[in-house]
């Protein structure tokens, strides 16, 4: 029997590649899988391989699991490819913070739009061209599960570049488990659609054997004022439909929020979080090292991430439904053609089919659409190699268009341009103001 191949790349991501083995070799058809570790730091990668090892005994399982620092060699032959990359790490993460700080602009999380998800877009594209390039030379008709963020982006990017990609987010799963621990109802009762744009998708039907949630939540939050201090539940009561993304990262999507320090007092945005965040990561991983260094304790712990669900249907042909981020053919009828949307899939041993959700409500569209053209004018920055591009995309971004003028706009670009050097693609290094 032929076992699947399944490449991690970033696998130095211990934390996450963790928690995918663990749901990977929890089900018994995948525990010969072949596993390919791959990252470009050695440290990380000889930890993410022991960490590998310890699960798999910790499971009962017998992958064949290899790690290498070459990556066409880790994709040789691959069936699955999990790409969970973050180039520049947690200094460039800091340097998306601070610059736009010193220019009066606020963000929380910084990696899906707005400055920080378009600089970590365009440092994260040329590592895509040479991922993707080796795909297509040993591995062409692997699947691609992209987790790295901006998510709409990098796939916007790569779906011209390799045959089959999707990019794979948990912010729906935990919405709808979220909510259904509010209104009070087992989260397996709860049927549900959702609809829109990665970190901006809508909740569109919530219900229970035919009745309708919404009524409850209503219900919940009117009974509850701390609940009203949360953005996403004052986007719910101003737009009539749930967004499936926490708070912090939808109040740097829209105009209204972060210039305001009363509202960012109202509604306890905690800006700058990711930082924090970083570091905790950081934390986290020499935790896991110096675990697998002394034989410490590493407890076994499941994700419910897709990434191992997609690959258990494809391989046995069990039918699931996951959400997943792909390039919109249609499947919502009022946002762009060739954007990339999040609806739900269905998966089985004939791969990932996006479902045609018809067109969202016009005022959760209208939001996505400026979404959508910070996408759009970021990959053409990159793909014809224009940097004003770059500046053009966040003068479309709704938070950084609300709080910066055009010329501090354009001046920031030029700082982080110097600040990410090498890692920008090649012709977006110019500075155009000063």
């Amino acid at each position: 029997m032929r076992y699947p191949k399944i490449v991690f790349i970033g696998a130095g991501s211990v934390v996450f590649t963790h928690g995918l083995l663990a749901d990977l070799l929890a089900h018994p058809e995948l525990r010969q899988a072949r596993i390919a570790l791959h990252d470009i730091d050695p440290e990380r990668l000889e930890t993410a391989e022991a960490v590998a090892r310890r699960i798999a005994a910790a499971r009962g399982a017998a992958p064949e699991v290899s790690a290498t620092l070459d990556r066409r060699a880790a994709l040789d032959g691959a069936d699955f490819v999990i790409n969970m990359i973050q180039v520049g790490g947690h200094a460039a993460t800091v340097a998306d913070f601070e610059i736009p700080a010193r220019h009066g602009l606020r963000q929380t999380i910084a990696d899906t739009i707005g400055v920080g998800g378009v600089f970590r877009a365009l440092r994260t594209f040329p590592v895509l061209d040479a991922l993707a390039a080796d795909i297509r030379a040993v591995c062409p008709d692997a699947l691609l599960l992209n987790y790295t963020n901006p998510m709409a982006m990098n796939v916007w990017y790569l779906a011209s570049r390799v045959r089959n990609v999707v990019g794979l987010c948990h912010s729906v799963y935990w919405t709808m488990h979220d909510l259904a621990a509010l209104v009070g109802v087992p989260y397996e009762e709860v049927t549900y659609l959702a609809a829109g744009v990665n970190h901006q998708a809508w909740v569109l039907r919530f219900e229970r054997e035919g009745a309708d949630l919404y009524e409850r939540l209503d219900a919940r939050i009117e009974a509850d004022p701390e609940l009203r201090r949360r953005v996403r539940v004052e986007m719910y009561r101003r737009l009539g439909h749930y967004p499936t993304e926490t708070s912090e990262h939808s109040s740097e999507y829209v105009p209204w929020l972060l210039r305001h320090d009363a509202e960012i007092e109202r509604l306890r945005i905690p800006v700058g979080a990711y930082v924090g965040i970083s570091e905790e990561n950081v934390r986290e991983y020499k935790r896991t090292r110096d675990a697998v260094r002394t034989g410490g304790e590493l407890p076994v712990e499941g994700t419910g991430e897709y990434a191992p669900q997609i690959i258990h249907s494809v391989v046995t042909g069990v039918p699931r439904v996951v959400y997943g981020n792909v390039v919109n053919d249609g499947l919502v009828a009022n946002l762009p053609p060739g954007c990339v949307v999040e609806v739900p899939c269905a998966v089985d041993a004939t791969g990932v089919r996006p479902t045609r959700v018809g067109a969202l409500p016009p005022q959760c569209a209208a939001l996505n659409r400026a979404y959508v053209s910070v996408n759009e004018l970021t990959v053409r920055a990159a793909e014809e190699g224009r940097p004003e591009h770059v500046r053009h995309a966040l003068m479309a971004d709704p938070n950084t268009a609300a709080t910066l003028s055009l010329e501090a706009i354009w001046r920031m670009c030029d700082d982080l341009a110097r600040a990410h050097g090498d890692l920008l693609p090649e012709p977006l290094r110019a500075t155009l103001v000063s």
